[in-house]
């Protein structure tokens, strides 16, 4: 049985609105995340992503209230992240509907939370979220990452919402969380966020072929192509986008009519 890919609309909450820039920078508002949720809803998305993007940073919770009207009212799955500290943080948006929890900064700071969460509320729920970007600087203990130009770099892995480098190797994380019991990774790269000039596929592929758990490729999509060369180039199980989405340049359905036209197979 051949799997179906996924495409995932993400919703970068700030102060409870949707937000979207480039390289994390130059914030802009893109609306109420439940009307838009409902919106990629009707479009047919598999499931939806709700990354409320400033709580790490601002050393505070998720927001709960947007998660449960949106729970109320969807019938998808919901991942939510953003300031989850703690394994009461994962049962409280649990409880408020979400299906799954995304966990960046503070996995790194403490990788036992994957561990914990995915013992008391199983794999399926627990997503690490891996914020990366590219590092030409020499790195013996890295994986080595071969670019489309031919030249050679690793990926750091950087957290509180891209502002801090952290010195570890994309790759190597990538496999101790799914080690730890991460069922998921949501990928991101700094270098392409934003951009719109595709998915950085050299580390979507690298970590792909690293780990036996889904990968969600995020950050870059401009145009129709960028989903399938994800998939295809990536070896990604699931796509993600904001801008494209948000600003109605195309919708969900146009995207799975489009991959699988291609031969990708999507639940239409």
């Amino acid at each position: 049985m051949t799997l179906t890919r996924r495409i995932i609309p993400c919703l970068d909450l700030k102060g409870g609105r949707v937000v979207k820039g480039t390289h994390f920078l130059e914030l802009r508002d893109a609306g109420d995340p439940v009307e838009l949720a409902q919106r990629y809803n009707e479009q047919g998305a598999d499931e939806v992503v709700f990354l409320d993007i400033t709580a790490s940073k601002e050393q505070r919770g998720t927001i709960i209230e947007v998660i449960e009207r949106a729970a109320d009212q969807l019938f998808l799955p919901l991942t939510v992240g953003g300031g989850i500290r703690s394994v009461e943080d994962i049962q409280q948006i649990l409880r408020a509907g979400a299906d799954k929890v995304s966990i960046n900064t503070s996995a790194v700071h403490d990788p036992s939370l994957l561990s914990r969460g995915a013992e008391k509320f199983g794999t399926q729920c627990i997503v690490l979220a891996e914020d990366v970007r590219r590092n030409f600087t020499a790195n013996p203990d890295a994986t080595p990452v071969t670019l489309p130009d031919g030249r050679t770099c690793w990926y750091e892995v950087v957290i509180y919402g891209g502002s801090k480098p952290t010195g570890i190797d994309a790759i190597t994380w990538a496999r101790e969380a799914e080690e730890r019991g991460a069922g998921e990774i949501l990928l991101t790269s700094m270098e392409t966020d934003g951009t719109k000039n595709g998915f950085d596929i050299p580390i979507t592929a690298a970590i792909s072929d690293a780990v036996g758990i889904p990968v969600i490729a995020s950050g870059g999509v401009g145009t129709l192509e960028h989903f399938y060369e994800g998939f295809v180039n990536g070896k990604a199980d699931a796509c993600l986008a904001a801008s494209v989405f948000h600003y109605g340049e195309m919708t969900v359905r146009q995207v799975k009519e489009y991959l699988a036209r291609r031969g990708i197979p999507v639940r239409l």
